[in-house]
């Protein structure tokens, strides 16, 4: 293919190198002569390893071409590649002004190309940047249509510096979020020789995942300094623990715990974040990462009031008590503290779990409930179909597979909040997601 790269800093030099090395013809473009001349020359604007021998071979075997010249770069080619840097402005908002700069030039260069022309945006930026900055700009520089006259793709990159050539040829993913069909086609065509999944979304999702991505990364390295922190002071080496957790794939490299819903609960996790943050504060270890965990959790218990309470609706159906389906453990289930909240302002409540109410009579949290949460178990009932027509709001609280008819099928004039993510699409009028 013949592409076209704006911004030679890191990530474009990378790109032009390692595509170059696959047969692509591409075109470099920078404002600064400076590294024009130096890709011109074979050799690289930044200290890259294996990056300046790629560069000297695409150079010598006339797949690049560094030019300062947008229009003729965009003329040139069938798809224009944004490299330019995002930096922070002092508040930490995004400086897009390169990034609407070379938009400016790609759409003023488009409105004299007569060929279709895909823009993939591989520089981070936040979601809603591509169809509120960018698509702009390019509309109006070009005065044509994205998704008719020009395409649209976003195409985050995972390379890590000291090993991007490596990251490039060896993804864990591709990543494309899509304008249109026609547009991810063609950009899916620039990655069909790496081994890796292309994973097609829409431009906002994709826009996400390169944050997220980021986000995890910086939390995983902060986790493990106040894991290695707080073990030193208690004479153990955390190097052995994180050696030791990193072997569990099943639960702690996973899928099982990374997903958005509701907050956590049980005998367990909040008993033991508690303990050990406790515990650190007795020696003096500082931890800010883990002392939120327990206050990020009690957040999203009140993110669910504050979406319940939003509707207006006094009469409430709870399915689910117990913290999750197939136990009728309520120890810190937060669907208790939910509850709770909803009877402090006098919300007219019903509850079905069909594990709890097996408890309430028979299971050995019975003393439990009858000592904690007596007012609790007063709001149970064993007739689910009596719940459901009880409410204006449903709540579907845990993963029961009873309560995924409720999803599929919103009983006529209610409405249903998702805090477990049955819901096979985002929230609508009458079905909402906690966090989709």
């Amino acid at each position: 293919m013949r592409v076209s790269i704006f911004g030679l800093g890191y990530v474009g030099a990378v790109c032009t190198a390692s595509l170059a090395q696959r047969g692509h013809h591409v075109v470099g473009v920078d404002v600064s002569s400076v590294k024009i001349d130096l890709i011109n020359s074979g050799r690289s604007p930044i200290v890259e390893p294996g990056l300046e021998e790629l560069l000297r071979a695409g150079r010598e075997n006339g797949f690049i071409n560094g030019v300062t010249d947008g229009h003729v770069a965009v003329q040139e080619s069938e798809l224009s590649m944004i490299c330019v840097g995002t930096p922070s402005k002092p508040n930490g908002d995004l400086d897009l002004q390169f990034v609407e700069k070379v938009c400016g030039d790609i759409g003023a260069a488009l409105r004299d190309k007569g060929d279709w022309h895909l823009v993939a945006v591989r520089s981070t930026v936040l979601p809603g940047t591509v169809r509120e900055v960018v698509i702009p700009a390019l509309e109006k520089a070009s005065g044509k249509r994205a998704g008719v006259d020009f395409g649209v793709c976003v195409n985050p990159e995972f390379l890590r510096e000291s090993t991007a050539i490596k990251d490039y040829d060896h993804p864990p993913m591709t990543v494309i979020g899509e304008l249109d069909e026609r547009s991810g086609d063609l950009l899916a065509r620039l990655y069909a020789d790496l081994d890796a999944p292309i994973i097609r979304k829409p431009i906002e999702v994709a826009e996400m995942i390169k944050y997220t991505c980021n986000i995890w990364h910086a939390t995983k390295v902060s986790f493990a300094n106040e894991i290695g922190n707080i073990a030193k002071s208690m004479g153990v080496d955390g190097r052995d623990v994180m050696d030791v957790v990193c072997q569990d794939k099943k639960l702690n490299i996973s899928r099982y715990y990374m997903r958005p819903g509701f907050a956590f609960g049980g005998s367990c996790l909040p008993k033991d974040v508690r303990a050990l943050t406790y515990r650190a504060n007795q020696m003096d270890v500082k931890h800010p990462l883990l002392s939120s965990i327990m206050s990020s959790n009690n957040e999203q218990v009140a993110h669910a009031f504050k979406i319940l309470t939003s509707y207006g609706c006094r009469k409430v159906s709870m399915l689910g008590l117990s913290f999750k389906s197939n136990t009728d453990d309520l120890r810190e289930s937060p669907l208790v503290e939910l509850a709770e909240m909803l009877i402090g302002k006098g919300y007219d409540l019903q509850i079905f779990d069909r594990n709890v109410d097996y408890a309430r009579t028979h299971g050995a949290n019975r003393e439990y409930i009858n000592q904690k949460i007596p007012h609790l178990s007063n709001l149970m009932h064993s007739d689910l179909r009596g719940v459901i027509d009880h409410g204006d709001v449903i709540v579907v609280g845990n993963n029961d597979e009873l309560f995924e008819t409720v999803i599929s099928e919103v009983p006529e004039g209610k409405r249903v909040i998702d805090l477990v993510g049955f819901m096979k699409s985002t929230s609508t009028e009458v079905l909402e997601g906690i966090c989709w």
